[in-house]
């Protein structure tokens, strides 16, 4: 083994909890007492988290993959590399492997393949070419752009971006603002994370760009107090682009400015809502704000304010270096582009896939998630975080866009699906849909902060067999409540989960429920 070995190894939050530093420990311990020359360079993850930490191997251009390694494989898989044979963890092309083949990867195409905090390689796997075509045209001329793309906010409301946009670009005041909402707390959630910590340029080039086409010159990350990895990622990540001149006072000698901040929030789910986390940005308790006025119009310290989540920002590099055309030609209806979907909870092959809107659930949850990691049927799936609905395998067939998903009851949300096997309990994970509002509520609306409360209280009541036609019809009144008079969707959206369950699984609310005739 006289050439340098490159090798490949995620430091990607969910392969370091499994242990991938300590993976590149052991590679760097054996590489040193057989004086080898190897490389290790740390990425993001290519999303497949049941083999990690996944170990890459370059060959001629080539990544070969290795997975799930522990320290223990590392000795032999040096030994497997060295004599060309195949070590029992060998993969084959990690491009190859099924769950990654068959993706269309637009926001991750560079996860897991450069160095995370490398301007150099984001330049040279395509980073910068949308931010350098936006430098050359007029901010209404970008603004019409991101509109004719179609593309949606992908935090859950699924707004249209554009007519954000140019909303925040049409209205007069000294300053303007640009706030990636990375305050990613829903249940089943990682894309966020994840591209944050695998390819955090592509953040800082989508809200340049928007800076640049609403005339905001400063802009601020609000990132969730729990992603640590993410945070350092991003502060090495935000420095080095001002060296680069990717941000700053001359943005690729064009004169632009636009300056970013990294904030780190105290934990509170609320933050994740527009309005609350402009408060908690002001130093300022995380409280909604009463609409109008709209941040686009009156948001941070009272200026335009342009709030996307972080995928949202990561896919206009891709719109603005392509075209709208390229992007709008993916998905369906008005549902465009790619959306990285997030399998989780009881499921064989969880992880993130990539894919344009239009495939069908049952697809995400049977043939790439590989069904219930118990092995039992699934029963029921999670969309949209812990305030999404639950559905039953009737409705598997369902495409996965915007309109099918609300035409049936449920969302897109952030992309997070949650699967369940036949032993879930739906009462119970109804009854936690009324118990985490209460925990996280802001407190500001009765509807929400009281709501929430009773809401835990009829369940339990039955939950025990008590007056329960009575307690199904206050549960009803209840729900109705907390959607018309919430203050946000905080309130507002914790009846779905509830009512979809009663909806779609009434046997667990049934009189008797789970006792066997035997009883």
């Amino acid at each position: 083994m006289g050439d340098a070995l490159n090798l490949f190894l995620p430091l990607d939050s969910v392969a370091v909890a499994l242990g991938a530093d300590d993976v590149a420990s052991a590679l760097r311990d054996e590489a040193a007492k057989r004086k080898l020359d190897v490389t290790i360079t740390r990425t993001g993850s290519r999303g497949m988290h049941w083999l990690e930490p996944l170990l890459e191997v370059e060959s001629d251009g080539v990544r070969f993959g290795y997975g799930p390694v522990d320290i223990g494989d590392v000795g032999a898989l040096l030994d497997a590399v060295a004599a060309n044979v195949r070590h029992p963890k060998a993969l084959g092309s990690v491009q190859d492997i099924p769950f990654f083949k068959h993706q269309t990867r637009i926001i991750f195409e560079r996860c897991g393949i450069i160095d995370p905090v490398s301007t150099d390689q984001y330049l040279s796997h395509g980073g910068g070419a949308g931010l350098d075509k936006a430098l050359r045209m007029s901010g209404a001329e970008i603004c019409e752009e991101v509109l004719a793309s179609g593309v949606r906010g992908r935090g859950g409301a699924g707004f249209p971006a554009g007519i954000k946009w140019k909303t925040v670009a049409e209205t007069r005041a000294d300053q303007k603002y640009i706030v990636a909402n990375a305050d990613e707390g829903d249940s089943g959630t990682f894309a966020d994370r994840m591209i944050m910590e695998g390819d955090p340029f592509l953040l800082i080039e989508g809200m340049t760009i928007a800076g640049v086409a609403v005339g905001a010159t400063k802009g601020y990350i609000y990132l969730r107090s729990e992603y640590p990895v993410a945070a350092r990622i991003l502060a090495q990540a935000i420095d080095r682009a001002y060296s680069a001149g990717l941000i700053g006072e001359n943005i690729r000698g064009s004169g632009e400015r636009f300056d970013i901040e990294l904030f780190v929030g105290a934990g509170a789910y609320i933050c994740g809502e527009e309005t609350s986390l402009l408060e908690s940005l002001e130093g300022k308790r995380g409280e909604v704000r009463a609409k109008p006025p709209l941040p686009a119009v009156e948001g941070l310290f009272g200026k335009p304010t342009l709030v996307h989540n972080v995928i949202t920002l990561c896919s206009i590099p891709h719109i603005l270096a392509e075209g709208a055309a390229s992007y709008r030609d993916l998905g369906v209806g008005k549902s465009t582009g790619t959306m990285p979907f997030q399998i989780a909870g009881n499921v064989k092959h969880g992880g993130l896939y990539e894919t344009a809107f239009g495939l069908p659930l049952r697809a995400l949850v049977e043939e790439i998630g590989g069904g219930a990691r118990t092995g039992r049927p699934v029963r029921a799936v999670q969309i949209g975080g812990p305030l999404g609905a639950y559905l039953p395998p009737s409705l598997f067939h369902l495409q996965m866009d915007y309109e099918t998903m609300l035409a049936n009851g449920a969302g897109v949300g952030h992309g997070g699906i949650v699967v369940f096997d036949e032993d879930v309990d739906l009462l119970e994970q109804a009854r936690y849909a009324f118990e985490f509002c209460a925990e996280e509520s802001c407190g500001k609306c009765t509807p929400c902060r009281v709501g929430s409360v009773r809401g835990v209280e009829v369940m339990d009541r039955i939950r025990d067999d008590i007056d329960r036609e009575q307690n199904l019809t206050v549960l009803d009144d209840l729900c109705e409540l907390m959607v018309d008079g919430s203050l946000c969707a905080m309130g507002g959206m914790t009846p779905i989960p509830v009512k979809s369950a009663l909806k779609h699984f009434p046997e667990d609310f049934a009189i008797n429920r789970g006792k066997s005739d035997a009883e």
